[in-house]
């Protein structure tokens, strides 16, 4: 397996396990289970989020497609799941196993809006970022979704630190184009551009792309297209069909968390379709939402 690790700190098949906690009020771990149908119309993901400082998981897990259908299970009061990952709550039960660290994952639900058994089989490689402790995993998904056979694609990741979800806006993004390359680019909106996390990969060959930059235009609250700037790669990213999740933190504060499946179009013509995530804390319009903005 290939591990292109960006980090300073050290990245190995330990870490697809639970991380001792910080004593930071924010500070959490999570896991991220995206996918994607083979003809792009049909797509969702799970998170499974710790946050021991609250004594509290949260877990969401989201189904849309291109006709207009949602349907989600959404919990910010699960009790703190034990070594094994089981979380349940009203009306549902949910798993999240590692069958082969880095290579293979697992996850499961059972409720009466939703019930999905999906295998993450690793595609191309492991990419760790290097501006916070996580990692992403591009990935082949199959299994059953309301008991329905699904084939497709997705990725995986799993982060652990602080993570302040009511100061900071970013934008991140992960596809499979119609050649079979996947593709990620995540920026944070802080006024200023970094090296950020960003990679392209073929069958086995990931690696990590310099020079990446993202923007975004808005109607309204909602994004309506995003450019990823790959160098010789821009990308141009359409929503097709949103999955937003509200957060209230413990003192009141709201942000909107608009994740949604969508169609991604190369500037050489190439085709794919994936998942794209615009987190808006409070004040995230005065934000810069692209390079120099």
């Amino acid at each position: 397996m290939r591990i292109v690790n960006m980090g300073e700190w050290p990245l190995g098949q330990e870490d697809e396990q639970r991380h001792e906690p910080g004593g930071e009020p924010l500070w959490n771990e999570s896991w991220y289970f995206d996918f994607v149908s083979e003809d792009g119309r049909t797509g969702g993901y799970v998170r499974l989020g710790l946050y021991p400082g609250w004594n509290r998981a949260w877990y969401w897990a989201c189904l849309v497609t291109a006709d207009g259908h949602r349907a989600a299970v959404l919990d910010h009061e699960a009790a703190l799941p034990g070594q094994d990952l089981a979380v349940a709550g009203p009306g549902y039960t949910a798993g999240h196993s590692t069958i082969d660290p880095f290579e293979r994952a697992r996850i499961h639900l059972s409720s009466a809006e939703l019930t999905m058994d999906l295998e993450f089989r690793s595609a191309a490689g492991v990419y760790g970022y290097a501006i916070t402790p996580r990692y992403e995993i591009p990935c082949e998904v199959t299994g059953t979704v309301n008991g329905v056979s699904f084939q497709g694609h997705g990725e995986r990741d799993h982060s652990w630190g602080v993570r302040d979800w009511w100061s900071i806006s970013w934008l991140w993004s992960s596809a499979r184009l119609e050649d079979g390359t996947y593709l990620h680019g995540m920026r944070a909106n802080l006024g200023m551009e970094l090296p950020w996390p960003a990679f392209l990969a073929g069958k086995g060959d990931l690696a990590h792309v310099e020079g990446f930059l993202a923007a975004t235009a808005f109607d309204g609250d909602r994004p309506v297209e995003s450019v990823l700037h790959f160098p010789g790669c821009a990308t141009t990213v359409r929503p097709i069909a949103f999955a937003p999740v509200t957060l209230t933190s413990p003192e009141g504060a709201v942000a909107e968390f608009p994740r949604a499946l969508c169609a991604y179009e190369t500037e050489d013509g190439r085709t794919g379709h994936g998942w794209t995530e615009w987190h808006q804390p409070p004040g995230w319009r005065e934000h810069a939402w692209g390079p120099g903005v």
